[in-house]
């Protein structure tokens, strides 16, 4: 082959492999798409700018793929004009380029990413917040890729777990914590439980706390024994699973908590909390299920399982903040066990109330819904994982109600698309809306986009397959849970694998795009 043929091959083979292509190390930080996992402070999960639609959706193509290091991936990306930030669980937060999916830096200070990246700004410079599902809370200079601030919050939970995806306003960011307690009580040795989940606010140029809310007022106290030797202790639990949303009109934030871990139940627990940003205070409280004490011990038969056993129907979806058209405001929450709940935002009130599915330890509502605001429409994904017992008839599939009224508008039932006693049907993982559509992740791997106006399938895609990364990493889609998909200019990015309880194991970044050629 001559000198001339070779180089020919060599730039082609440069052109057509996007993990060959060069890159620019500092990111455009002029635009981004998100504030975090709510799309919006808000929560509504709606992105308006995008040019996927319902018009273009049928074109999308899949651009390139990342390989993440885990087959548990539980992370969702910040997108800006040229890059997208996402935490990958045994490498660190890397920056990628839009176009390509090359590395532009990696921070390698938070391996165990865990959450969705949030950014604010300090003294000009642009500043990336995200939490390691061990490690605390990091703060990136989004340019660089250096580390600011580090935190560890052990005020009041040496065994705090960062679940929830931290949200950064102004100049705090709000961290949900919650406590690896309830995996801990598999040990019959272990005396359960001591913890309270929390919120905290912390400053963003320094890391220093503000203040500190725990979610269990009272601290626990020793309520019994067994093996004689073995202390137990309650109340504890109340963690809080999800990612804050923000109402910078009433300055108040909005968050769920979770189960009891261990008896006497609180009165905090599957509850949703209004808290004063700037104090911390707490302006109320609404329980919806009383004496839901349940942890690890009770899929196992162990000791530390409370007695009664609840029925784990915690709020892990974030709740969402709208405004109807007659001006009123309503926070809309989504519960484990299939209900909505519409709650007046200034007294915590119930205005309406509806049941879906027959909900469970893993969904009804598991990680989030999504709302349009020009329709007034509420989109709720219901997992109902068929392997689980519960009272009711299973309706696993999409729904969507009117948010003034909570009536139904139309349902879209799933049928699993794969083989498998860990293959389900459900929609487990959070969703994203846009102009005219929503877009879902099932746990069968289907990657779906519905008709906002009457629920038909636009588009799916089978991620159940094995991908070329453009970090050479051996790649395979899976189910699709826990954060979900998300939109961002004319790009659909999902994360396909998630195998944290029996679902199908996958490590792929999908990276989706309208061609510029098709007409949004």
């Amino acid at each position: 082959m001559g000198f001339s043929r070779v180089v020919l091959v060599v730039v082609a083979f440069v052109l057509a492999n996007p993990a060959a292509t060069e890159c620019a190390t500092t990111p455009g930080l002029s635009h981004f798409y998100q504030t975090g996992w709510g799309i919006d402070y808000s929560g509504q999960r709606f992105q308006s700018d995008t040019t996927v639609n319902a018009g273009s959706a049928q074109s999308l193509e899949l651009k390139w793929v990342y390989g993440f290091s885990t087959d548990q991936p539980r992370v969702f990306p910040l997108v800006t004009e040229d890059t997208l930030f996402i935490g990958d669980g045994g490498v660190g937060l890397v920056a990628l380029d839009r176009i390509s999916g090359c590395t532009r830096w990696v921070n390698k200070d938070v391996e165990d990413a865990a959450t969705a990246v949030s950014h604010g700004e300090v003294d000009g410079r642009t500043i990336l917040v995200l939490s390691g599902r061990q490690s605390g809370v990091i703060a990136i200079d989004a340019a660089s890729g250096e580390t600011l601030w580090q935190r560890t919050i052990t005020d009041d939970n040496p065994v705090a777990m960062y679940s929830g995806s931290p949200l950064v306003y102004e100049d705090q960011v709000f961290v949900p914590l919650s406590s690896t307690e309830i995996g801990l009580v598999i040990n019959p040795f272990y005396g359960c439980c001591t913890t309270s989940g929390a919120m905290v606010a912390l400053d963003l140029a320094t890391g220093d706390s503000n203040w500190y809310l725990r979610t269990i007022p009272d601290h626990p106290q020793v309520t019994g024994r067994h093996y004689l030797f073995v202390e137990e202790y309650g109340p504890s639990g109340a963690p809080v699973w999800g990612a804050p949303t923000l109402d910078t009109k009433r300055r108040t934030l909005y968050f769920g908590t979770g189960q009891n871990y261990s008896h006497p139940a609180s009165k905090t627990s599957d509850a949703i909390f209004a808290v004063d940003i700037d104090s911390g205070e707490t302006r109320w409280i609404a329980q919806f299920t009383e004496g839901d004490a349940f942890n690890m011990a009770c899929s196992t038969g162990g000791v530390n399982c409370p007695e009664p056993m609840g029925p784990d129907v915690d709020f892990g979806a974030p709740p969402i903040l709208v405004t109807l058209n007659d001006g009123r405001d309503l926070v809309l929450a989504g519960q484990k066990s299939g209900d909505v709940w519409a709650i007046d935002p200034d007294s915590g009130e119930t205005i309406w109330h509806q049941r879906i599915g027959r909900g469970g330890a893993l969904g009804g509502i598991h990680w989030g819904m999504a709302y349009d605001p020009n329709e007034q429409r509420l989109y709720v994904p219901i997992s109902d994982i068929e392997a689980l017992p519960g009272e009711g008839e299973s309706e696993p599939g999409m729904f969507a109600l009117n948010a003034a009224t909570g009536e139904r508008h139309w349902s879209a039932p799933r049928v699993k698309r794969c083989e498998g006693r860990h293959c389900w049907s459900g929609l487990s993982s959070g969703i994203t809306a846009g102009p005219g559509i929503v877009v879902a992740g099932g746990l069968d791997g289907q990657l779906e986009i519905y008709a906002a106006d009457d629920g038909d399938l636009l588009w799916s895609y089978d991620t159940l397959i094995d991908f070329d990364a453009v970090n050479d990493v051996p790649t395979r889609g899976g189910a699709i849970d826990s954060h979900g998909p998300t939109l961002a200019d004319n790009l659909l990015i999902v994360v396909a694998g998630y195998g944290s309880f029996g679902q199908r194991p996958g490590n792929a970044l999908l990276v989706f795009e309208v061609p510029e050629d098709v007409q949004p």
